[in-house]
């Protein structure tokens, strides 16, 4: 489970879960079924199942946390560098305008770190940490409205598929034809 403001499981949410793998296994030397188990602990029989076979191959430690499935690419001494770097501005990076894309910051981190991220990793990344898209709070200087609107008139009409022309229907799912 990932959860933007944190990306992951608090300290204290798998200290539960690891006490109710605890309690599971407790059960499972009593001699309980599955599905009993799984009714009063309030989890999937299927979770139940896993965790008794693991019980029964490795022991207690078997059913134990191992931890998130992953490192981040990035750690957090690492990625306040990253910060200080986006603090520059992309101009400092050689970029003609002071817009940070997903692209020229994947670009960055290449550069800066030598690790490859996907784009939608460095989105996710981004926003666990507190960062979110913007949008500029007003037009651009250098937008011409009088290009724009001829535009919307000459050009936009013909890239625009046609209306249908309203008219009787039917409800019915046969074509009219077939019946």
């Amino acid at each position: 489970m990932r959860y933007p403001q944190g990306g992951g499981l608090t300290a204290e949410r798998q200290a539960f879960r690891e006490r109710v793998r605890m309690e599971a296994v407790a059960m499972f030397a009593e001699g309980r079924g599955s599905t009993e188990i799984a009714k009063e602990l309030r989890v999937s029989v299927r979770s139940v199942q896993r965790w008794r076979r693991a019980w029964r191959e490795v022991g207690r430690d078997g059913i134990r946390s191992l931890g998130p499935a992953s490192r981040p690419k990035l750690s957090v001494v690492l990625f306040a560098v990253l910060e200080e770097e986006l603090a520059k501005g992309p101009v400092a990076h050689g970029w003609p305008d002071q817009r940070w894309t997903l692209s020229r910051i994947k670009t960055l981190i290449g550069r800066r770190f030598h690790k490859s991220m996907t784009l939608s990793g460095i989105s996710q990344m981004l926003r666990r940490h507190g960062w979110s898209h913007q949008v500029p709070a007003r037009r651009a200087v250098e937008r011409d409205e009088v290009a724009v609107a001829g535009w919307v008139k000459a050009v936009w009409p013909h890239l625009e598929p046609p209306r249908r022309r309203s008219g009787p229907g039917s409800s019915s799912k046969t074509r009219p034809g077939s019946r």
